[in-house]
């Protein structure tokens, strides 16, 4: 009759837990990585949510009628975007999540929300036309995001190549508040080929090549005479005085200038690329 062996009882050897080889899995990776995950930094991420949320309350407006609100959520945005980035620097916070979190939440507020903003305000009466142009605008915010997502390191940080995000959405944003303003009070009807043109031009803008300035080369620590501060202070008063109308022309003045910049480097036989080539030394002044 075979002898089947029998249990040890008190001398035998101690038996394996339960997932002992999961657990000493899980450790044998925790030992490669060396640490373990790091989080993410509060502050700058908390502006970009903010960012974000003003994208997203800027949809619900529009979807609710509400353009003014709209408009406004959009700026706010803006002002968060810019703030994010520099308080990251400032901080000494700056991540690969960040920058990616960024993006995000870039092409949520200037991206689709400008885009269904103008559609729900003139565009849809155009049918597909009117869809169309808003979605050339959108596309062309993402496509102009993964650009510069990848070019980042290689092009002249004096200039954005295309034009910036921000100042789409503020060039298609700002037409409205300005058509609504109580002292022109132009129906969205009556300017919806205008609002089209604006849109598509907005759209292919931010993927042309033309170069923006991008104010990144301004020291802010270097003095400057007080003709500069009292310029500034002028500016903020100005802006101050009637936003509806001061904003929207600003930045269709910035939207023009980019072609200006590409029309007189033409002129002058320079090189209009701002990605520089083999001949041309890369610059390597750090990032701020």
């Amino acid at each position: 009759m075979p002898a089947f062996p029998r249990r040890k009882k008190n001398g035998g050897a101690p038996r394996a837990p339960r997932f002992s080889r999961l657990r000493r899995f899980g450790r044998r990776a925790e030992d490669k990585q060396g640490q373990r995950g790091r989080g993410i930094y509060l502050l700058p991420n908390a502006f970009t949510t903010g960012a974000l949320f003003c994208g997203f309350y800027a949809i619900v407006m529009a979807m609710n009628q509400r353009f003014d609100y709209a408009c406004w959520a959009v700026f706010v945005a803006m002002v968060l975007d810019g703030l994010d980035g520099r308080v990251a620097r400032l901080t000494n916070t700056q991540s690969e999540f960040g920058a990616q979190y960024d993006s995000l939440s870039d092409m949520v507020s200037f991206g689709a929300a400008p885009a269904l903003v103008i559609y729900e305000w003139s565009l849809r009466g155009l049918g597909k036309l009117g869809w169309i142009a808003a979605f050339v605008y959108c596309a062309g915010a993402a496509l102009r995001l993964a650009r510069f997502n990848t070019n980042s390191e290689v092009v002249d940080k004096r200039f954005f190549q295309g034009l910036p995000s921000p100042a789409a959405a503020a060039l298609v944003v700002g037409f409205i508040m300005f058509m609504t303003d109580p002292d022109i009070n132009i129906s969205a009807r009556q300017v919806d080929w205008v609002s089209w043109c604006i849109a598509v031009f907005a759209g292919l803008t931010m993927v042309s090549n033309v170069p923006f300035y991008s104010f990144k080369d301004v020291n802010f620590r270097k003095s400057v005479p007080f003709i500069v501060v009292f310029l500034i202070v002028l500016a903020f008063a100005l802006v101050a005085s009637d936003p509806t109308k001061v904003l929207w022309p600003i930045f269709v003045l910035y939207g023009l200038s980019g072609y200006a910049v590409y029309v007189l480097q033409r002129a002058k036989g320079k090189p209009v690329s701002i990605i520089p080539t083999d001949d041309d030394p890369l610059d390597d002044t750090p990032r701020r």
